[in-house]
């Protein structure tokens, strides 16, 4: 039982986006073709906010005008999808989380419904994503307190590439997609 629970760990690197709805390789080609800009960072997966901060500190400029990012894949009561992307260290209470944007209760989504509705493994999970999310009527809220920074860093659907973009190239390949912003004060949670 703990073999299926370790492999699905490492599924999510890019090893195995040949197995994803739209590749690692796929996305960057698409954001290539936007003339989206990025660097791309390659490391060792990392699966949660605490592996990544690690990896921060040892590798990445910590530039104060950069968001490191967590992101929830949730879900309501009436099996309502949504993306939540906030700041890695934002506490999240769901059930003030829920109340602000108007859902049921909250919870989160299984591994299974992670990957029929963004297209990605636990620990790849990404504004990215949406690129899969928006044909599946997931709805994405970002926390407001993002505004404030220039770029943000998030995985490109696969744990072992950062994609380091602006806010404004994020804001473009939403755009390309067809994706709407949905907006949460922070300061609502806490």
């Amino acid at each position: 039982m703990n073999k299926v629970k370790d492999d699905i760990k490492f599924e999510a690197s890019s090893k195995f986006q040949e197995n994803l709805p739209t590749s690692s390789d796929d996305l960057l080609m698409r954001l290539d073709q936007w003339n989206i800009k990025y660097k791309c960072y390659n490391h060792p997966p990392l699966r949660t906010v605490d592996e990544s901060k690690k990896y921060q500190e040892n590798v990445l400029n910590l530039n104060p005008f950069g968001a490191h990012i967590k992101n929830l894949y949730l879900r309501d009561h009436k099996k309502n999808n949504f993306l939540f992307v906030s700041e890695q260290d934002q506490k999240i209470d769901l059930k003030k989380l829920s109340a602000i944007m108007l859902t049921g209760r909250l919870s989160f989504g299984s591994p299974e419904r992670l990957f029929e509705f963004l297209g990605v493994k636990p620990g790849a999970v990404t504004p990215f994503s949406m690129i899969n999310g928006v044909k599946n009527n997931v709805k994405l809220f970002f926390d407001l307190d993002l505004k404030s920074y220039d770029k943000i860093f998030a995985h490109p659907l696969v744990n072992d590439r950062t994609l380091e973009v602006s806010m404004a190239d994020l804001k473009i390949f939403f755009k390309k997609i067809n994706v709407d912003i949905n907006w949460i004060d922070s300061q609502q949670l806490g």
